[in-house]
């Protein structure tokens, strides 16, 4: 029984007597919702998204997890009844894989006011699942005590001086197979003909890194000069006084949408609207934008700050600039992509 929604009770003797009434108040009290978060400082926009709804609910709890998607999704299939996570984001990739394997939920569009305004170009890759939270950008990042004539364009990556002192990441991350799409589409390629840049990526003689973390310390630690990085980890490094700076290269970075999405059997499936329509407010917007986050808006009528400009696109044309991937292409390959990945290049 849903004690959260209803009321036992019982007439007694014409008089009106509520029978437990205690251990309804009780549940309502250590009732949480657990939701899937990015880890360290990223996680801020979702702790005050999670204190404004606590707040306008008395006895709700809100636990956020950082955690990456194939974690979750394991612990997802192994759960008996009742999800053990109840919303989460997911970046493209994992996003389409979770609709095929069904673990993530349909969204409902009357109970989202705020989907009124969100880009309808974002909304269209969402496949009717979970709501375009954020956009992150994969840009070059570079080292300024290194390089001295910045790239400009993705093509520059193949500039002479640059050969070997360039670092990639696996295609195990989403980071890795876009920066492999990149290859192959500045050289005549596609998504669905990726042969170009697999030849093109040996050229550079790179350096390859199992992660985006790892790719990021390879850049500090003067272990490479630049790499095709998230604006977001190319951000935190400049924060912390590193020589490091962004670019947004011609003909245009590649934005990669971040959902959020309700997983199946949620305990609180109107929690979880509540939470996927906060995540659309201008409010959580215009702080997610802002430093130290620097998540690209995905609702209209939302201004970049300032402080933002350097990693997130800010002024009409970037926006108009971007690129995406054509992930549908690519998600299906992904296990032999990296098998290829690990064959072509050494740790």
């Amino acid at each position: 029984m849903d004690i959260d929604r209803r009321q036992v009770m019982y007439w007694v003797g014409g008089g009106l007597v509520a029978l437990g009434g205690g251990r309804a108040a009780r549940a309502q009290d250590t009732r949480e919702m657990v939701i899937v978060t990015y880890p360290g400082a990223l996680s801020g926009p979702h702790r005050w998204l999670a204190d404004r709804i606590e707040e306008r609910h008395p006895g709700l709890s809100i636990r956020l997890v950082p955690s990456d998607s194939q974690d979750i999704v394991a612990q997802i299939k192994a759960a008996q009844g009742y999800s053990p996570y109840d919303a989460g984001p997911n970046d493209e990739p994992p996003h389409l894989i979770g609709i095929s394997e069904g673990y993530i939920t349909e969204r409902d569009d009357a109970a989202l006011p705020n989907l009124a305004n969100v880009y309808p170009e974002l909304l269209a890759k969402s496949g009717g699942y979970g709501v375009p939270a954020t956009y992150s950008l994969v840009g070059i990042a570079y080292n300024t005590e290194i390089v001295k004539t910045p790239p400009t364009s993705w093509a520059d990556l193949w500039r002479p001086e640059f050969r070997g002192q360039i670092g990639i990441a696996r295609t195990s991350s989403n980071l890795g197979l876009a920066t492999l799409a990149i290859a192959a589409k500045t050289h005549g390629g596609s998504e669905g003909d990726l042969d170009i840049g697999w030849s093109k990526l040996q050229e550079l003689q790179p350096k390859a890194a199992r992660s985006p973390t790892s790719l990021t310390q390879m850049l500090e630690r003067e272990e490479i000069a630049l790499c095709p990085l998230w604006n977001n980890n190319t951000a935190a490094a400049a924060e912390k006084g590193l020589p490091v700076a962004f670019v947004k290269p011609d003909p245009g970075a590649v934005a990669i949408i971040s959902f959020v999405s309700g997983y199946a059997n949620t305990r609180y499936p109107d929690l979880v609207l509540e939470w996927m329509n906060g995540i659309l407010s201008p409010d959580y917007q215009a702080r997610a934008a802002a430093a130290p986050f620097y998540f690209g808006p995905t609702v209209r009528g939302v201004e970049v700050p300032d402080e933002a400009a350097p990693f997130t696109p800010s002024r009409p044309e970037e926006v108009v600039a971007l690129q995406t991937i054509d992930w549908p292409v690519i998600v299906p390959r992904r296990g032999e992509l990296v098998e290829r990945f690990d064959r072509t290049f050494a740790f």
